[in-house]
C-alpha cells in the first residue's frame, strides 16, 4: 500500500502544470535611460520601460518633469520571470547602479526627478 501511495504521489506531482506569471518591479535610480540599460540585458528580465512615478500631473512630458514642477521621479518598470531571476537579484543590481548616499539625485543627474526609490507592490 505504501508503494502504491508513493507512486500515486509522484505521478500526481509530475502531472501538475506550474504556470509562472511574470512579475513587475519598479525602481528609480537617476536617469531612467541609465537604469533601463542596467537591467535590459539581464537574463530573466522580459522588458524594461521608462516612465514616471508620483507627481501631480497626469501623463507628464519629459520637459514638464525636467522643470521640476510636477513632482515626478524618473522610474523604470521591470517585467521579469521569477523562475529565471529573483526580486533579490534585481535589488542587488539596483544597489550597484546607484549612489545610496546622494539624496539629491544620481551622479551627474541632480534634482528631484533623479532621486532613488524602490516601489514595492
Amino acid at each position: 500500500m505504501k508503494k502504491l501511495l508513493i507512486i500515486f504521489y509522484l505521478f500526481f506531482l509530475n502531472s501538475i502544470s506550474y504556470s509562472t506569471e511574470n512579475r513587475t518591479a519598479y525602481f528609480a535610480g537617476g536617469c531612467f535611460w541609465c537604469m533601463e540599460a542596467a537591467f535590459d540585458k539581464i537574463e530573466g528580465v522580459v522588458s524594461v520601460v521608462s516612465g514616471y512615478s508620483g507627481g501631480s500631473v497626469e501623463n507628464p512630458t519629459y520637459e514638464q518633469v525636467l522643470k521640476g514642477k510636477t513632482g515626478h521621479i524618473e522610474t523604470v518598470k521591470i517585467t521579469y520571470n521569477p523562475e529565471k531571476i529573483t526580486y533579490l537579484e534585481l535589488l542587488k543590481n539596483f544597489w550597484i547602479n546607484i549612489d545610496p548616499y546622494d539624496g539629491q539625485g544620481q551622479f551627474c543627474d541632480q534634482g528631484r526627478s533623479y532621486v532613488s526609490a524602490i516601489f514595492f507592490q
